[in-house]
């Protein structure tokens, strides 16, 4: 049985230095799926908001903590879960509890400032929360092809 999409999973420690790191990865995922500059940009700056706000509250000081950023890549959208319990999922079944954010919702689960979340979902097509343990949160870009006008004037995607 053959899945519709592609899985990537990444896991590092809660360190600052390694933001950059998914911010590369991410660029090159998103790449390889063909998606805009526009889309790979907005979602390294949601991404790196998600993993930044996890590096600096999910764990306390003498705690070493892990981040886990994984990547469904699908033919018109690319998923991604940034979940700071440190603990290896299935995705599939931490996406059966993820709930949509009310903006009702307290954010300040999201630890001080909250308006991280704020600028996820302006940057995302789809965001979702599960609050437990840790914060797990699910975000989804639908891609927009790099598209070019060939000689003739037609428009085609790359």
């Amino acid at each position: 049985m053959t899945s519709n999409y592609d899985y990537i999973e990444m896991r590092f420690p809660a360190a600052p230095e390694y933001v950059g790191l998914v911010r590369l990865t991410l660029s090159g995922v998103f790449n390889r799926a063909g998606a805009s500059y526009e889309d790979i940009e907005d979602s390294k700056i949601a991404v790196s908001e998600a993993v930044t706000n996890a590096v600096k509250h999910a764990y306390s000081e003498n705690v070493d903590g892990e981040i886990l950023i994984g990547y469904l890549v699908y033919e018109d959208k690319i998923e991604i879960i940034v979940s700071d319990s440190g603990k290896s999922f299935n995705y599939e079944e931490a996406k059966k509890v993820l709930g949509p954010y009310q903006e009702s919702d307290n954010i300040n689960f999201l630890r001080q400032g909250g308006l991280g979340l704020f600028l996820i979902e302006s940057l995302m097509d789809e965001v979702n929360v599960q609050k437990d343990a840790g914060v797990t949160i699910s975000m989804t870009k639908y891609l927009s092809k790099e598209q070019v006008q060939t000689n003739d004037g037609r428009v085609q995607s790359l």
